[in-house]
């Protein structure tokens, strides 16, 4: 038999890339220089686009996550005229999207892989010497890399959960401020909440204490949802770091080896698992998973959907996070006539849940 595709990194990403492998009969192993589980640990909340969902339940652990459905999104901004919403029926989908831990999504992925057998070796730095057909490195947060695209926004995100003072009803809302987007997810019979503010602010306002942060909030999302509680906050530095070229030879990067994106549309690991299902494909039946014409053609494919998608977020940042008169009405306006075209509402709907290829 040959030998088995190394994924240096346990996290999600690797997880998901080592079980989609195994179904479509490529040995692969998993080495990891954390304790095997750490992954479990994770307090971030993520909201999953329906086209995620999918793949999940083609790997088998959807089921085993508990999950909060989006039937509708609510995009605003702060300042000006003009929302749209987004809504699930539209599109003839059962959810638009899906908000999850990450701890519990890692939690079901492992539990799967043991399984299935999958060899994981925890608290194993990567080999000096890579001598696997094919390495993707699935590790995190890409350190260096020749053809890097960085942007820093100067923004961290405040995360926590809120009660709200009315049930939420399955529908998740966007807000962008001059001080960056807010996004209220429904999660459970509460609301995820990612505040988006200025870096140099961010331990200011996650040390506030709870009134004082819920009267922020508020103002800073407006009067469309009541929020009556708030739980302990957590800080995450935001930018833009982007591999151009996930492939080099015989090593392919995926996940946020690959590409860190801004939270706003939460589109990160909706990215990271659309690479991870192709690439697995790609790879069924290869005589040689390393052969560089090959993963060529991966990288290939995985071109429009990648750069349309930190097109997408980079530009949704930029374009909305400031309060320059003239951009303030064209936002208005573009908001506006989203929600009177639903050709386009739904264009926009599909692209989210589906990638660049979802029209």
């Amino acid at each position: 038999m040959a030998d088995p595709v190394l994924i240096v990194g346990g996290g999600p990403a690797g997880m998901a890339l080592a079980l989609g492998l195994h179904q479509r009969g490529v040995k692969a192993r998993i080495v990891d220089a954390r304790a095997r589980g750490a992954a479990k640990n994770d307090a971030r909340i993520l909201a999953l686009a329906h086209g995620s969902r999918l793949i999940l339940e083609s790997l088998g652990v959807w089921r085993d996550i508990p999950h909060t459905p989006i039937a509708t999104i609510h995009v605003s901004h702060a300042g000006g005229l003009g929302r749209t919403v987004l809504r699930a029926g539209e599109e003839h989908v059962p959810a638009l999207g899906y908000v999850l831990s990450a701890g519990d999504l890692a939690a079901a992925l492992d539990r799967a892989v043991a399984a299935a057998g999958i060899d994981y070796a925890d608290q194993t730095p990567a080999p000096a010497e890579l001598n696997a057909p094919l390495v993707v490195h699935a590790e995190g947060r890409i350190e260096d890399a020749a053809d890097l695209k960085t942007r820093d926004y100067g923004q961290h995100a405040v995360i926590c959960m809120a009660r709200g003072a009315a049930p939420h009803g399955n529908t998740a809302w966007e807000r962008f401020t001059p001080a960056g987007p807010v996004a209220l997810l429904p999660c459970r019979d509460e609301y995820a909440v990612v505040l988006t503010c200025p870096a140099a602010d961010s331990a200011r306002i996650a040390a506030l204490d709870d009134a004082a942060f819920l009267a922020l909030l508020q103002a800073r999302f407006g009067p469309r949802v009541r929020l009556s509680a708030a739980g302990p906050r957590l800080v995450y530095p935001l930018g833009l770091r982007v591999r151009r070229n996930p492939v080099e030879g015989r090593e392919v990067w995926i996940g946020n080896a690959a590409q860190t994106l801004h939270p706003v549309a939460g589109q990160g690991f909706n990215l990271a698992l659309r690479d991870i299902i192709e690439l697995a494909d790609t790879l069924t039946d290869a005589p040689d998973p390393g052969d560089p014409l090959l993963l060529a053609r991966y990288a290939s494919g995985r071109r429009l959907d990648r750069a349309a998608t930190v097109g997408f977020t980079d530009g949704l940042v930029r374009l909305f996070s400031n309060d320059f008169p003239p951009l303030r009405h064209l936002r208005g306006a573009g908001l506006l006539a989203l929600d009177l075209c639903p050709p386009a509402r739904s264009f926009l709907a599909r692209r989210m849940m589906f990638g660049a290829r979802g029209w």
